[in-house]
């Protein structure tokens, strides 16, 4: 297992690459690792384009602070229910980058088989129903896409994600962010050409689905 110190310099890395990218706006969104038996994650309150090494906690699997004296996030839970479901994800990032949430406060999946790449990489992007932000209910609703999905789009919230590492996790954000950019272009442009059944199950099998 990594040294707790090594991991919390991973995510301060990535999140400061997010911030400078203007994929994590202000005082929003949170990264997590999982860490052994336990979860590192962000705090309350915190920035992930700013943080320092103060800026974490260690919470175990019921959500309770074991290393650390500060308040953690308060989507924990959401962290905690993606971790307990998909044991292939150790790392998670949960942004309100522009135009990924300007499609979940549309109320738009990410759907369309717009470009190979985000076939290949994502299948799809789900919306999962409103939920009151830090709620339970919002940690149910969105749980639900976790077995089949590595990323989720929350309903008038924004956006998480999971990967092995948080080299892989923090990539599927820079591409989804562009894939709901091209999207949105396609749409002033007058709508995308979708690719067609064949060419959608010719990557699939490539992703081996």
């Amino acid at each position: 297992m990594k040294d707790l110190k090594d991991v919390k310099k991973e995510l301060i890395k990535y999140g400061k690459l997010a911030g400078k990218k203007n994929l994590t706006p202000g005082v929003s969104g949170n990264l997590s690792a999982r860490y052994g038996q336990n979860i590192v994650i962000t705090v309350s309150g915190s920035s992930n384009g700013y943080l320092s090494e103060d800026d974490f906690v260690v919470i175990d699997f019921d959500g309770n602070v074991v290393e650390g004296d500060k308040k953690p996030s308060s989507e924990k839970m959401l962290h905690v229910e993606f971790y307990k479901m998909r044991q292939d994800i150790n790392y998670i990032v949960h942004v309100h980058s522009p135009y990924l949430s300007s499609f979940a406060s549309a109320g738009i999946a990410l759907d369309e088989p717009i470009m190979a790449e985000n076939v290949f990489y994502f299948g799809s992007i789900p919306l999962a129903e409103y939920g009151m932000p830090s709620s339970m209910d919002l940690v149910e609703k969105t749980a639900k896409y976790f077995k089949d999905f590595d990323a989720v789009l929350m309903a008038n919230h924004g956006f998480i994600v999971g990967g092995k590492t948080v080299k892989d996790a923090y990539l599927k954000l820079e591409l989804a962010e562009s894939y709901a950019q091209v999207v949105f272009n396609t749409k002033m442009l007058g709508g995308a050409v979708l690719l067609n059944e064949k060419q959608v199950e010719e990557i699939n099998i490539l992703r081996g689905k």
